[in-house]
């Protein structure tokens, strides 16, 4: 779903920002919400995400903010009503962890730029 903003706010080059979008969700468990950019905002205004797709915890019961960073060179005028960011609702699994040494892998430790060869 579209996230609107329901504030007025001006983005200035290189400086996060939050902007409120009016929505307060609750997010059952076993499922999260992740806030992502626009490709619109991003091709047109090189407006993004700097933590994209930002986390909303199933827990969380406050008002959906979302981060917004104007990668331009001038500053970018949000106005209320703008579409500013996504929601999708995802679901996810969670995850008991042990505390083991890893197995072996054809991989190993190799890390950024070691599988593309």
């Amino acid at each position: 779903m579209d996230l609107h903003a329901v504030e007025a706010a001006v983005l200035q080059p290189r400086v996060p920002r939050t902007v409120a979008t009016g929505l307060v969700v609750e997010i059952p468990p076993g499922f999260e919400g992740q806030v992502r950019p626009r490709s619109g905002l991003a091709l047109k205004h090189a407006i993004s995400i700097p933590n994209a797709p930002g986390t909303i915890d199933p827990g969380y019961r406050g008002e959906i903010r979302v981060i917004l960073l104007n990668l331009g060179n001038e500053p970018y005028e949000v106005r209320p009503g703008d579409r500013i960011a996504q929601l999708l609702v995802k679901r996810y699994e969670t995850v008991e962890w042990d505390e083991t040494e890893p197995g072996e892998s054809a991989r190993g430790e190799g890390g950024f730029g070691s599988s593309g060869r």
